[in-house]
């Protein structure tokens, strides 16, 4: 039972690792004693989370354009060129966009929906060689995606392209779980609710305000973003795959 949430020894790629979600999921995983892989656009936000995070383990970042599937097959070469096998793949990279629907433009619907759904789709395709190489019947290798809770409940920003794409992440990953699961790959998801990142930056000044709309009575921490991954890919969660974790104090259930 010690070893259930065991993940050391293991390696992973966690995409927009540099902040946020993703890189409170890397340093969970570096301090678990995971060669964590990081990508975003930003390079120098990037080595500098780089930095930090090999004081405490091991990280290695490359930086990437993830909004093009040129960009994508760039990356995944990389990572198979060092790589023969992947235990792990965090597919977090994401934009969002807002507006009033009577304006809202085609482009902020295209760049989402290029990143949060046809990339996370198309990176997974390109590394899927490497995470069957990674996967056994007893500890199959991970995917896992990141969606929201606002792909699952009504979203008050008018974020429609983020909505969207969220929901969209959720059904195709079920779709992948089942096409996956006999190949030794877990597909699962993770719904998260409000955690303070660069994303959600301009609501932060209201925080005390939102945390009361959150049964739990708080935001998100990066223990709770990491607790959830490290769970969805350990020996503990080898027999969970096509399901939807969320992680957001009670509120997608209270809405």
């Amino acid at each position: 039972m010690k070893d259930l949430f065991n993940l050391a020894g293991k390696t992973a790629v966690v995409t927009g690792g540099s902040r946020g979600i993703g890189g409170m999921i890397a340093r969970g995983f570096v301090e678990a004693g995971v060669k964590t892989y990081i990508t975003a656009r930003r390079e120098e936000e990037l080595r500098a989370t780089e930095a930090e995070l090999n004081e405490l383990g091991e990280c290695i970042a490359i930086p990437s354009n993830l909004g093009s599937l040129e960009g994508v097959e760039a990356f995944a070469a990389q990572i198979s060129e060092r790589e023969a096998k992947l235990d792990i793949l965090i597919n977090n990279a994401g934009a969002s966009w807002g507006a009033p629907i009577d304006e809202f433009p085609e482009n902020g619907w295209d760049k989402v929906m290029d990143l949060n759904v046809k990339s996370l789709f198309f990176l997974t395709q390109k590394l899927l060689p490497a995470l069957r190489a990674a996967g056994t019947t007893e500890d199959p290798a991970r995917v896992v995606n990141i969606g929201s809770i606002n792909g699952l409940t009504y979203a008050p920003m008018q974020n429609y392209s983020y909505t969207a794409s969220k929901a969209a992440v959720h059904h195709m990953s079920r779709q992948m779980s089942a096409d996956l699961a006999r190949e030794n790959i877990n597909v699962n998801i993770i719904a998260p609710g409000f955690f303070p990142s660069k994303m959600t930056a301009h609501m932060l000044e209201h925080e005390e305000e939102m945390a009361k709309h959150i049964p739990r009575g708080r935001l998100g921490t990066p223990e709770d973003a990491a607790g959830a991954a490290i769970f969805l890919c350990s020996r503990a969660s080898a027999w969970v795959t096509g399901n939807t974790l969320v992680v957001d104090g009670g509120q997608a259930a209270s809405a």
